[in-house]
């Protein structure tokens, strides 16, 4: 039987994790970028987001960010847009739990969450003007 010849195995390839701990400087958008939130991992290295906008991109996540900082549905992420397609989109950053938290990123949400509660709600439903309480039925 040949000798193991190798450095080392799959933890040594991974290294030390020692900026953990540290913080880093948060990154905001800029022309061209956008917030999102991941609604669901595509597989092959593309997610689903729905953009602050209100608009659903397919995202592309980027080598730099593939197999090292892992995705997950639910999850806040910065996104360059491409100028010829619009519903396609790149991911540039996800931002960490405590980091989404911060006032300017929590803030463009909440703005973007009451505006389009407020378009949804002065749309009426169609066909259907009943509401829910209309609808039940007393079975005493």
């Amino acid at each position: 039987m040949p000798k193991n010849k190798g450095k080392g195995g799959k933890n040594r390839k991974r290294g030390k994790n020692e900026a953990d701990d540290e913080k880093r400087e948060l990154v905001f958008k800029e022309d061209g970028q956008e917030y999102a939130q991941v609604l669901r991992i595509l597989g092959n290295g593309r997610c689903e987001a729905m953009g602050i906008d209100g608009v659903k991109r397919l995202c592309h996540i980027r080598g730099k960010m593939h197999k090292k900082v892992w995705i997950a549905a639910g999850d806040i992420i910065l996104v360059g847009l491409r100028d010829y397609q619009d519903d396609k989109a790149d991911v540039i950053l996800k931002y960490m739990p405590d980091e989404a938290r911060l006032p300017d990123v929590k803030m463009a949400w909440i703005c973007n969450s009451r505006r389009t509660t407020s378009i949804l709600e002065e749309k009426p439903e169609a066909g259907n003007s009943k509401s829910r309480n209309q609808n039940t039925v007393n079975l005493s």
